[in-house]
């Protein structure tokens, strides 16, 4: 399955190590005015070698419009764009072209298809994860003007855990630090933990927190429409992602009825609110009104840069050693692409309204 949305529809294509990744964005309104410049500080945002935290991969990343657009403007058809790879080391590779990386999607493609582009995971590879960043610049485009704004930072590495309240902190911190996590001191010791590992050939995980403010009430449907449970599919797509939960989430467990439910309230201007949001903006799957706030838990890279026993494709044990370059922890770009995800289910369900 390629395809992402309902009625705002986005289309992946392209391999890690094909002549590029690209997308059809369909269903995006017409007469949106678009901020190139935008879109590409988003793909900036993504995109690798940025700091040494993140694979020395380079890539330009830029952006190129085939179609959907005159003179700035959306006309209403079929938004096409392809982001062309220049730097593949594809011989890096080779090595894995008869064996299966530990926890890496390389076994289960073989077995589903008989057949796998083993250069950098062809389509498992998280580089297809720019199609996503570039229809999620233009979601969010579209849904500022609705005045509804996402953003997204590393709440967890490892063990090391930011806790406190997003109502807390300063989210003009996120990109002053390459971990992008808002609180400079546990940024800090963040960044320290992603050397150590990288300096060990290993990997680490981590959680990545996002705010959506401004969403109205009424989004999602119930049964099987609930915007919770389209947040937690886009979320649960993005590569590495290994867990979802949205306002208290499993903190709710350990309390009760009476300390996590929401008192509601009558504002000044009359409109209802809620006293508290332990319920994360959504209640009985739509939107109510209040900030929308998730997490996404992120694995360790599978792809270490150490020795690791595995098996070959027919089965005999063997020892590999990856080459080539790769992320020791994903979530400084992951950042990016949890916002595209959330822009892009948001605006799908908009206008599904």
């Amino acid at each position: 399955m390629n395809t992402f949305g309902k009625v705002f529809r986005l289309t992946s294509f392209g391999e890690s190590h094909g002549e590029a990744i690209g997308g059809v964005i369909d269903g995006c309104p017409a007469g949106i005015l678009l901020d190139f410049d935008f879109i590409q500080n988003e793909l900036d945002r993504r995109k690798p070698g940025q700091s040494d935290l993140t694979t020395s991969r380079k890539e330009a990343d830029r952006v190129e419009f085939l179609s959907g657009i005159f003179e700035g403007k959306t006309t209403g058809t079929p938004i096409g764009f392809i982001v062309r790879n220049s730097n593949q080391h594809s011989s890096d590779y080779d090595n894995l072209k008869e064996a299966f990386r530990p926890s890496h999607a390389d076994f289960t493609y073989q077995q589903k298809y008989g057949f796998r582009d083993y250069r950098g995971g062809g389509r498992s590879s998280a580089r297809e994860t720019i199609s996503r960043v570039v229809a999620g610049a233009v979601a969010k485009l579209i849904l500022q003007e609705k005045g509804i704004t996402i953003t997204a930072y590393t709440s967890q590495v490892g063990a090391i855990r930011l806790d406190k309240d997003y109502t807390q902190l300063d989210f003009s911190n996120i990109e002053k630090t390459p971990v992008r996590c808002p609180d400079l001191k546990t940024a800090g010791q963040m960044i320290e933990r992603i050397r150590q590992v990288k300096a060990e050939g290993d990997t680490i995980g981590g959680v990545i927190t996002c705010v959506c403010r401004g969403v109205p009430t009424g989004l999602g449907s119930p049964v099987f429409g609930k915007l919770s449970a389209a947040l937690s599919e886009g979320m649960m797509s993005i590569n590495a992602a290994k867990g979802f939960d949205y306002g208290m989430g499993f903190d709710n467990i350990h309390q009760k009825g009476s300390e996590v439910n929401d008192i509601f309230y009558r504002r000044a201007d009359g409109t209802i609110s809620t006293r508290t949001n332990h319920s994360g903006g959504i209640q009985g799957g739509i939107s109510n009104g209040e900030d929308i706030y998730f997490r996404v838990a992120f694995k360790p890279v599978a792809t270490l840069l150490r020795e690791q026993p595995t098996v070959d494709i027919r089965g005999n044990e063997t020892l590999l050693q990856v080459k080539g370059r790769h992320d020791p922890c994903v979530l400084p770009r992951a950042v990016p692409v949890v916002e595209a995800m959330a822009a892009i289910t948001l605006l799908d369900s908009s206008l599904q309204s």
